[in-house]
């Protein structure tokens, strides 16, 4: 077997003190998470964080700075079939919201959220990401986007 992490994008989007969040049904229940998705091929990070946020939220998203690239191994009962999880999580602004844009399959609502509600709903998070990316982003930490290099 060949083991390669799944690479994935996640917007972080403050507005007015409330970030944008997603409820989503997965197969651990509901759960709360970042708008955040798969590099699909072909794909640039940029392009795949800009499309999965529009799909979850239905918001335009415009990327400013990488938030951080985050590394998490999801457990499973079954060592074997632990999944490991590369996140590049990236600072933005919403706009242009469309309401009339049906969400991705799973998707519940997208939410803005406060920062006592996202510690609160801790247990409700989808991964450890959730929360560590809201600290990160409230601790001023960014990069500037001319880190990534698409060749």
């Amino acid at each position: 077997m060949i083991w390669k992490p799944n690479t994935t994008v996640a917007a972080m989007i403050e507005q007015d003190g409330k970030f944008l969040l997603v409820e989503e049904q997965t197969a651990d229940g509901v759960r709360i998470n970042q708008p955040a998705g798969h590099l699909e091929n072909g794909e640039t990070l940029l392009e795949a964080v800009v499309r999965e946020t529009f799909e979850e939220t239905a918001y335009r998203f415009t990327p400013q700075a990488l938030l951080g690239i985050y590394h998490w191994r999801k457990p499973n009962s079954n060592p074997d079939k632990d999944i490991t999880y590369l996140r590049f999580a990236f600072i933005g602004s919403a706009t242009d919201h469309d309401p009339s844009q049906a969400l991705d399959q799973g998707i519940i609502r997208a939410v803005w959220m406060s920062l006592q509600e996202i510690r609160t709903s801790v247990a409700m998070h989808r991964s450890p990401q959730v929360l560590a990316c809201v600290e990160h982003y409230l601790a001023g930490q960014r990069f500037p986007l001319s880190v990534l290099t698409h060749l």
